[in-house]
């Protein structure tokens, strides 16, 4: 393994000998709706090499990086604008993305230029002064792919290295463009085709490699990490993150001894483990910090029939960088039952904790619980919760293992647990304000109705969970329910809502502040050293807040759903702050969508001091008017139907088909789409929409998930006013 000075050393060397003039030509169709013109100028093209990437936390002027540094703490150093600016604050220029689905990308920023994904794992570039389009990339995804993605096609952005674009496709690819001309380099497949693998994760690039994880737990894939050579793509090396069949020789000595915490034919039913969100990187250590997801199937009784810990699931695992091999382990939920992933976001820190400087990672992972580990060894040094927890009481600091409820490990009887699959904490970013010693996590309160599913049986490419789905989702099918007070202690604070923006201090081990949101859900978050936090919301509004006691300083409402962190750049002396908004993900697809908007485009927003462009709102389309169709469901039919969209249609049309407007609300659906619901569902009328054939549905099968919808339909029919 190189040094750390060898890799500075080697990196200014290919710094000095890599600098280069680009032009940039706007395109002849002139700026979006609210931006300026950009001049047509020669740009000097500073390299994004290895000393840019390992310098990027001592600069605020670009955003070179999803986390804006290696130690992923969205922290700007800039204070352009500050607790004495920000109210002068105003819309520099907007970019209409043409995309309608869930938008989750943390825009990065180089050498005047803005890149940003969209859904689909589709590319784009803009001048960061003016928004005008310089090139777009379109990935030409697999669209039936979209049925293997639990949690919508999104994207959650990009990696930047030596004159390329990085980017991870829904399909299980992974691409280089030109940063240039958005031309692809190169263009590999990471995962195995015939499996229902997805790529919703941001790469990172380490000393010339470039790291990529994957999703598809709920469907039955085994997890791994792939680093590839920037240059060429070929394939440096893979950990896997679970074990699989022990008939075969095992792939490393780390997964030897994790399947040993394994019982039954886990390998069946794929495991699970997937990486696909977080990473962080310590470079003088030479360590690659990796976040791990749920089991598959979510239920270990399924799984793992005899127990287990079932490593390396919901983990965090320090790799080597150069080699991919496993240095340490910490598991934060052994033997996951609940969809407890540890995939958000990783931030590491330097922090004083008993008197003693310790170098740390930090995570608030789903299963309610925020993290402090030595992050050279793996120590746990602290855990505690900040939301709260009723599937554990603690988490005993000698041993590192939660203190588990009594009726933590539900069996048939539905049982309440807080936080539910949603989690404490999900995807969004938190960001690390080292001035202030806080993080700022968007925190959930949700719980969720568990019960084991006896006639559970695994179902390759479906969403196999292993819990009954149907009365989960509220269809009555004469399960047992045991009341949340009957299963013994939790902790945490419940502030009776649904989400908050969290203040969290590391040190203290405690909250400093809490800002409710009442009615809508947080977005990602960023901090800068002009004592700011922004959040946005997806009731569409964009707020900054003073980073040290959470006071709202400024408020814009842009009418349109952010789930998206923002990032914050320098250009030509002036400060500027660029968001993504877009519904969609988790939230779009199973019912969130405050604003209304119902196919409406993805927008980029970019915001500077006294900046006054025009404001357009955002647009969607009307649902159309239901009426009534008729159907007769025989004894048993409806159940039968909940159980197929469950397992086959919820990910993308929504819980309990209800749908935050991402894609088609079902129960809205035409009388002659239900007429032509067989050639649609099993026939693939709309195959080239993304919308996949069941061809091994019978008629029985497709005649319950029409009657299911049309229930729903009655049920919403009932709820409107005449």
């Amino acid at each position: 393994m190189k040094s750390f000075q060898a890799r500075l050393a080697s990196a200014a060397l290919n710094c000095s000998a890599a600098i280069a003039l680009l032009t940039v030509v706007p395109q002849p169709a002139g700026a979006q709706p609210g931006a300026a013109q950009a001049d047509d100028v020669p740009v000097e093209a500073a390299p994004v090499d290895d000393a840019a990437l390992i310098r990027a936390a001592e600069s605020g002027d670009e955003w070179l990086t999803i986390g804006r540094d290696y130690a992923e703490t969205r922290y700007s150093p800039l204070e352009e604008i500050g607790t004495d600016t920000v109210e002068r604050l105003g819309l520099a220029w907007y970019y209409d993305t043409g995309s309608l689905r869930g938008l989750e990308a943390t825009p990065l920023v180089s050498n005047g230029v803005l890149y940003a994904s969209t859904s689909w794992s589709n590319v784009f570039a803009v001048d960061a002064r003016t928004g005008e389009e310089l090139w777009r990339w379109d990935a030409k995804a697999d669209r039936k792919r979209g049925a293997r993605a639990c949690c919508d096609v999104v994207n959650r952005g990009l990696a930047l290295y030596e004159g390329k674009v990085f980017v991870g496709v829904i399909d299980g690819r992974l691409a280089a463009l030109d940063a240039a001309t958005g031309e692809t380099v190169w263009d590999v497949q990471t995962t195995p085709v015939d499996q229902p693998y997805t790529i919703t994760g941001a790469p990172r690039v380490v000393d010339g490699l470039v790291v990529i994880g994957n999703g598809g737990a709920e469907l039955g894939v085994r997890g791994f990490v792939s680093a590839y050579d920037a240059d060429t793509g070929e394939l440096a090396w893979r950990f896997y993150t679970v074990p699989g069949d022990p008939s075969k020789p095992f792939e490393s000595p780390a997964l030897a001894a994790a399947a040993k915490t394994w019982t039954g034919e886990w390998w069946k039913y794929g495991g699970g483990g997937t990486a696909w969100d977080a990473f962080a990187y310590d470079p003088e250590a030479g360590l690659l910090y990796v976040g791990t997801g749920n089991g598959s199937p979510w239920d270990r009784n399924v799984r793992s029939p005899d127990g287990g810990d079932n490593l390396y699931l919901s983990s965090i695992l320090a790799l080597d960088a150069d080699t991919g091999e496993l240095v340490w382990h910490y598991q934060t939920t052994p033997g996951d039952t609940w969809d407890y992933t540890a995939v958000q976001q990783l931030t590491l820190a330097e922090l004083e904790i008993d008197g003693r400087e310790r170098k740390v990672i930090m995570q608030a992972p789903k299963n309610g619980f925020f993290y402090v580990l030595d992050r050279l060894t793996g120590e746990l040094l602290s855990a505690d919760p900040y939301t709260k927890v009723t599937w554990a009481s603690g988490v005993d600091l000698r041993t590192g293992r939660p203190i588990e409820t009594p009726h933590a490990r539900y069996g048939e009887a539905l049982t309440t647990i807080t936080p539910g699959p949603n989690g404490g904490h999900n995807w969004q970013p938190m960001s690390y304000n080292p001035d202030a010693g806080l993080l700022y996590i968007p925190v959930s309160e949700n719980s969720f109705a568990y019960g084991h599913d006896p006639d559970f049986e695994f179902v390759p490419r479906a969403w196999n969970l292993g819990i009954d789905l149907a009365s989960s989702f509220g269809v009555d099918t004469g399960a047992e329910s045991l009341p949340e007070s009957e299963y013994g202690p939790g902790t945490g604070e419940s502030v009776g809502v649904a989400s908050s923006l969290l203040a969290w201090d590391p040190v203290a081990r405690e909250p400093r502040w809490r800002v409710l949101h009442r009615d809508e859900t947080g977005g990602g978050t960023l901090t800068t050293a002009g004592n700011l936090v922004f959040q946005g919301t997806d009731a569409g509004r964009f707020v900054a807040y003073r980073a040290d006691t959470g006071e709202k300083l400024w408020e814009m409402d842009l009418g349109h759903g952010i789930m998206a962190a923002p990032s914050t750049y320098l250009l030509d002396g002036r400060q500027y702050v660029s968001v993504l908004s877009g519904m969609g993900g988790a939230g779009g697809l199973y019912g969130r969508n405050p604003t209304g908007q119902y196919k409406a485009s993805g927008r980029l927003w970019t915001f500077a001091l006294d900046a006054d462009a025009d404001f357009e709102p955002v647009r969607g389309i009307e649902k159309p008017p239901l009426t009534a169709i008729r159907h007769d469901a025989a004894p048993g039919q409806v159940a039968r139907g909940a159980e197929l969209y469950g397992e086959r249609c919820s990910m993308c049309h929504g819980i309990n088909a209800v749908s935050g407007g991402t894609i088609a609300d079902l129960r809205y659906a035409t009388p002659e789409t239900y007429e032509a619901f067989d050639r649609i569902v099993r026939q693939g009328a709309y195959e080239g929409l993304g919308m996949p054939a069941f061809s091994w549905f019978t008629e029985e099968d497709t005649d319950a998930l029409r009657s299911f919808l049309l229930t729903r339909r009655e049920a919403l029919m009932r709820e409107q006013p005449d």
